[in-house]
Order: C-alpha cells, then sequence, then structure tokens
C-alpha cells in the first residue's frame, strides 16, 4: 500500500465495518503489551460515525486509515487516529492529524486535544515530533492516558 493514492472523506454509515476492520487491525498488537483490548477496538462505530467528525481514507473502496473528532464544552478532542498496518509509515497518520487539526480551526477551536495509553510509546513520540505537548496523565475508563 505504499504506493496507494488515499482520497479522505467523511464517513458514513456504510463504512462502519471497514472502519472497524481498520482500528481493529491498527491497534490489536497492543492488546498483549496492555493486557487487554485498546479502548478504540471496543468502540461502537455505528454511534461514532452518526454522533463525531469522522474521516476515512480511502483507496479503491478500501479503508486504510480513519480520525475522529469529537466536539465538547472544552474543546475538540481527536479520539482516534488508526492506519492500517499496510498502510503505516507511508505518511496516512500524518494527514489524517492534519485532517482532525483542520476540523478543529472549522469548530471554531485554535488547539484539539489528544490522548494516547501511557504504554503506546511510540505514539508518544509521534505526538511531540508534531508539536503536541503532554498536559497530564489519568486514568480513565480503565485505562492510562497521556493527554
Amino acid at each position: 500500500m505504499s504506493n496507494t493514492t488515499w482520497q479522505l472523506r467523511l464517513a458514513t454509515t456504510q463504512d462502519v465495518a471497514q472502519i472497524t476492520r481498520c482500528v481493529t487491525r491498527a491497534y490489536e498488537h497492543y492488546i498483549e503489551r496492555m493486557g487487554k483490548p485498546p479502548g478504540p477496538m471496543l468502540a461502537d462505530y455505528a454511534e461514532i460515525v452518526a454522533k463525531h467528525h469522522v474521516t476515512v481514507a480511502q483507496s479503491c473502496g478500501v479503508t486504510g486509515g480513519v480520525v475522529v473528532v469529537m466536539e465538547r464544552p472544552e474543546g475538540p478532542l481527536l479520539d482516534n487516529v488508526a492506519v492500517d498496518p499496510d498502510a503505516q509509515g507511508t505518511g496516512l497518520g500524518k494527514r489524517l492529524i492534519d485532517s482532525a487539526e483542520s476540523t478543529a480551526l472549522r469548530l471554531g477551536a485554535s488547539f484539539i486535544d489528544l490522548y494516547t495509553h501511557e504504554s503506546m510509546v511510540e505514539n508518544v513520540g509521534l505526538y511531540m515530533h508534531l508539536g503536541y505537548q503532554e498536559t497530564g496523565r489519568i486514568e480513565e475508563k480503565g485505562y492510562a492516558r497521556i493527554y
């Protein structure tokens, strides 16, 4: 998939099965490290697509990535970014994060919050590289999260 041209668009209910598959493939390798499925693997994507800003990256009808932005009173939250393992290392994750940041700007925000599980050290490094700053660590929904 490294030479694939990805088209980003808003998700619809027809995308739910492929979103779920993409998220599962992106996060399943963390189960052993965390001792349980990561939160995004347990989410109801039909509900998420209906209620939140969800962008999918597709090529030839295949979903290679997804990003979820939730509106909150305190500001937008990049709740999940997932890239299929076959598309990782292609820059797709960065494009999806850029899309989430654009969504936050369209919502009138000058920032976007995000979090990751403390055991997902690769993500922490990526987010710091992209200019994000750690603002806190909390136990939330049974997960140790870094914001």
